[in-house]
């Protein structure tokens, strides 16, 4: 039997409070600081989160985790961070943070093989050739698990392109953090919100990773989600036995950004296993597979990064199938490299005023700001410690408690289900009850959404 074992409880704080609380994320950042007292490993609901033997003590490494509940006032939340790292910009919006410029468009060269409209690979691609850094650090296939993912260096701007598209499964920082500590050069890093706040945790407190990682690629995020949903999918698809090369973006350029499926291979026929994910029902509104820590986040627009990267839900976007980006820059360097792009005609990308950015993450936003508090609420009564926000003073309609109530048990209960069936139709058929009640109230608080007016005119009340 191994001697790695989960984290031992604390009643108080630290990286064992954080586990066992279900409010880490897997960045790794404290197994890195721990020089060889925390490894990572899967926990039952699969999520990567950290570990340890038995005689293990903590020695402050929860300074680093984006989800410490009781942070140094220095790094107190997004904002204090953004005044260190940030602190050349003076232009700011809410809910966005600071910022250079916003953006939409496309990379000519990476778009059809990106999820979205390639600007990842075209800053992971330009940095290296312009001789920005010596690395970039970003997402590949696992090169021992073909089911699996890991952060992985690329020093090679042909093989940018194999990190192109989105991975909705679990990986961490942990290793490849130790590497870039002893590695001589600069380097690059994409990530989303939490793990690149992470990094600039890791570079406040470590003079070495403020050395060594110059650039920040932040991914804007609706979500992590469990292994458990990549195992959801290939079964739904077909691929019972075990599955291979799962992809998670796969485009239809004839038809909209969001009409896009999973594919997988089939492990032991060696078949391409494929389902539209419209045909799957909403994975994000639900919370389907999501990591607890997820409801207590507030960085939607991953505000830390060098600049920030999501898809363009916008109705004069997203009916491209191709796929395009929402950008914003928080650097001058990034900036640059955008501007750079559309002089020399290897960017279709145009300036997006701020409303029309806010409107292209609206979901995420009224998800995730407004019903905060509540959740927090929830979470506190529950004994919960979670870590100061920004965003956790808006009060909410009771038929909008009643969705965020709904979905955090709907959320819970598709990681016990899973875990029990491990098969999409008995896990579709146990969840369809709580998938038809959140359903159902989602459409009653969209009630709260109609003209003030209109309201009247019905005879409703908030």
């Amino acid at each position: 039997m191994s001697k790695k074992r989960h984290l031992l409880r604390t009643e108080r704080g630290g990286v064992a409070y954080v586990v066992q609380h279900h409010l880490c994320t897997g960045c790794g950042a404290c197994v890195a600081c721990s020089r060889g007292g925390l490894t990572m490993g899967w926990d039952r609901e699969g999520f990567l989160v950290p570990q340890s033997s038995t005689d293990y003590k903590e020695a402050g490494e929860e300074r680093v985790c984006p989800f410490n509940p009781h942070p140094e006032d220095s790094v107190r939340t997004e904002d204090e961070l953004a005044k260190e790292f940030q602190r050349d910009l003076t232009k700011s919006a809410p809910r966005i943070g600071r910022l250079v410029d916003t953006y939409v468009g496309y990379s000519k060269d990476y778009r059809l093989t990106s999820s979205s409209g390639g600007l990842a690979t075209y800053f992971s691609e330009s940095l290296l050739r312009g001789g920005y850094v010596d690395a970039v650090v970003s997402v590949h296939p696992s090169d021992d698990q073909e089911d699996r993912f890991e952060f992985a260096f690329t020093t090679d701007p042909e093989k940018v392109v194999r990190a192109s598209e989105t991975k909705y499964f679990p990986v961490t920082y942990a290793e490849v953090l130790q590497r870039i500590r002893n590695y001589e050069g600069r380097v690059a890093i994409t990530g989303v919100g939490c793990f690149i706040k992470s990094i600039r945790l890791l570079q406040h407190y470590d003079p070495i990773f403020r050395e060594k990682i110059v650039f920040t690629i932040g991914i804007i995020c609706g979500g992590l989600k469990s292994a458990f949903f990549s195992d959801y999918l290939a079964d739904k698809a077909g691929s019972h036995t075990g599955y291979l090369s799962p992809r998670f973006r796969v485009k239809d350029p004839s038809s909209s950004a969001n009409d896009y499926s999973y594919q997988c291979i089939d492990e032991r026929t060696e078949d391409l296993k494929k389902i539209k994910m419209r045909s799957v029902g909403d994975m994000w509104g639900s919370g389907y597979f999501k990591a607890l820590a997820c409801d207590v986040c507030d960085d939607v627009t991953t505000e830390l990064a060098d600049v920030s990267l999501g898809d363009a839900w916008l109705p004069d976007y997203q009916s491209d199938g191709k796929g395009q980006n929402v950008i914003v820059t928080r650097s001058k360097i990034a900036d640059d490299l955008i501007r750079e792009g559309i002089r020399s005609g290897s960017l279709a990308v145009a300036p997006l005023p701020l409303n029309d950015f806010l409107r292209s993450q609206r979901g995420s936003f009224n998800h995730r700001h407004k019903g905060l508090k509540y959740r927090l609420s929830i979470l506190n009564r529950q004994g919960v410690k979670t870590p100061p926000k920004r965003y956790d003073n808006q009060e909410i309609s009771w038929r909008f408690k009643l969705v965020q109530n709904c979905r955090m048990k709907t959320r819970s209960q598709s990681l016990k289900v899973w875990r029990e069936v491990r098969n999409a139709e008995s896990f579709e058929r146990k969840m369809s009850p709580l998938k038809n009640r959140l359903r159902i109230l989602t459409e009653l608080y969209h009630i709260d959404r109609l003209p003030s007016r209109i309201r009247r005119k019905l005879g409703l009340k908030r």
